[in-house]
C-alpha cells in the first residue's frame, strides 16, 4: 500500500471536521492508499533546513499531498519540495480570496454579477472618506450585496437596502477587504451546487430556503433536493474550475431573470456530506480516484 498525506487545520477540530477527514482516508483505501492525516501545526516550515518535513517525507514517502486547507504558505512550501498537491497552493489561494476569483473569472469571459471592489484600507487607517461609495452607487442599485473576501458558508455575506444599511455594514467590516455586487433577484434564496472533479461534474443539488434569508446556504438554514444540471450549467462549472487552475471545487451557480446560470462563488476544498446526503454521490471517492488516475497509481492499488 503507498500513502499519501491529507492536510488538515490544526484548529478546525470540531466533529464535522473529523468525520470530513475520516471519509477522505477512508475513499482513498479503496485505491490502495494509506491517506495519513497530518495538521499544519505537525508540518510545522523550517526555512533553516526543512527537517521537519524533510525527515517525514524521508520516512513516509508520501505519493501526493491531498490539502484540505487554506494555509498556502504551508502549501506553497510543500511544492518547492517537489511534492505533488492537490488542490494547487495557487489555486486555493485564488479561490480563497472572492475578489480574485472574480478578476480570474472575468478574464476568461465567465458570466457572473457586476462585481465592484472595495478600495484596501489599512487597519489603523481605516476609510478616511467614502467617494468610493459614490461612484459604485452609479453602477449598481439597492439592493446590494456586500461580501468580505474571506468568508465560508454563505457567512460575511451581506444584502443591503438603503443608504443607512450599507453604511453600517462598511463599518461593520471595517479594513478587512469586501466587494459590492449586483443582487441577482431572480435567484432569491435559491442556488445550485455543483461538485466538479477533474473536468466532471459528478455530483449536484439544489438548494433553497424558506426562512426569508436571500442565501441558499445549508448551514443557514437552507433546504436541498435532487437536480439535473443543464448542459449550459455544466459547461459553465467545469470551466470554473479550469480558469482557476482547480483539480476538484464546489461550484455555486445562481439563475438570472431567464434561468440560464450565472457564477456565484467557487469553493476549492468542498465539503462534500450535504451533497451525498442529498444524492448518494461519494464525491471524496471521486476525488481520491481521480487524484490516482492522474498519478497513474490506480494500477498499482487494491
Amino acid at each position: 500500500m503507498k500513502s499519501a498525506w491529507l492536510v488538515t487545520n490544526e484548529f478546525l477540530n470540531t466533529q464535522k471536521y473529523s468525520e470530513l477527514n475520516m471519509w477522505l482516508v477512508k475513499a482513498a483505501e479503496k485505491y490502495n492508499i494509506d491517506l495519513i492525516v497530518k495538521t499544519n501545526a505537525e508540518l510545522l516550515v523550517d526555512l533553516g533546513g526543512n527537517h521537519i518535513i524533510q525527515n517525514l517525507i524521508e520516512v513516509e514517502k508520501p505519493e501526493f499531498v491531498l490539502f484540505w486547507d487554506k494555509d498556502i504558505r504551508l502549501a506553497s512550501f510543500l511544492e518547492s519540495l517537489s511534492m505533488k498537491v492537490f488542490n494547487s497552493s495557487k489555486a486555493i489561494e485564488i479561490c480563497d480570496n472572492k475578489a480574485m476569483t472574480h478578476i480570474a473569472l472575468k478574464q476568461k469571459n465567465i458570466k457572473m454579477p457586476r462585481t465592484i471592489l472595495a478600495p484596501m484600507t489599512y487597519e489603523n487607517i481605516g476609510f478616511t472618506n467614502y467617494d468610493f461609495v459614490e461612484r459604485m452607487k452609479k453602477q449598481l442599485s439597492y439592493p446590494i450585496v456586500v461580501k468580505e473576501c474571506f468568508g465560508s458558508f454563505g457567512q460575511q455575506v451581506y444584502l443591503v437596502h438603503d443608504d443607512v444599511e450599507l453604511m453600517r455594514c462598511i463599518e461593520k467590516i471595517g479594513a478587512k477587504p469586501f466587494l459590492f455586487q449586483e443582487y441577482i433577484k431572480s435567484s432569491f434564496a435559491r442556488d445550485i451546487r455543483l461538485n466538479v472533479v477533474g473536468d466532471q461534474v459528478v455530483a449536484t443539488m439544489y438548494r433553497y430556503s424558506d426562512t426569508g434569508d436571500f442565501r441558499a446556504n445549508i448551514s443557514n438554514g437552507g433546504k436541498m433536493k435532487l437536480f439535473k444540471p443543464t448542459k449550459q450549467q455544466i459547461l459553465l462549472a467545469v470551466d470554473c474550475v479550469k480558469a482557476l487552475g482547480l483539480d476538484f471545487a464546489g461550484v455555486d451557480l445562481l439563475f438570472d431573470e431567464n434561468e440560464e446560470p450565472i457564477v456565484c462563488e467557487v469553493n476549492s476544498n468542498a465539503h462534500f456530506k450535504n451533497i451525498y446526503d442529498c444524492t448518494g454521490v461519494d464525491v471524496a471517492e471521486h476525488i481520491l480516484g481521480y487524484i490516482c488516475n492522474k498519478l497513474n497509481l490506480v494500477n498499482e492499488g487494491a
